[in-house]
């Protein structure tokens, strides 16, 4: 037996489609993603994630700006130095189920 999807529930479901394809399109990049995961361990510079990802300007400023944009990442400025650290629940709930199928083999 189907039970009817009312009109108000299809445009919550759509609008819900909508947000997490955004989500999945920022995480189809290989440098967010891996920005992501570092920053996951805990808040870190710009420095410490060229050194320890191997991504190079201009290449990470681009890709901290998209996740910024996207509120993927959120920062902290002190002195010069810019820290950026997770935002999004949604964002770090996905990055576990990822890293439990993808990275603890």
């Amino acid at each position: 037996m189907n039970i009817p999807i009312s009109k108000a529930e299809l445009k919550r479901m759509q609008a819900s489609a909508e947000d997490a394809c955004k989500l999945m399109k920022v995480l189809s990049n290989r440098d967010r993603m891996m920005l992501l995961c570092e920053i996951g361990q805990g808040e870190k510079c710009v420095g410490e994630l060229e050194a320890a990802l191997d991504i190079h300007q201009p290449t990470l400023s681009q890709q901290l700006t998209v996740l910024r944009k996207e509120k993927l990442v959120k920062t902290r400025r002190d002195g010069k130095q810019i820290y950026y650290s997770l935002a999004s629940q949604v964002a770090i709930a996905v990055m576990g189920l990822l890293y439990k199928h993808y990275c603890k083999k």
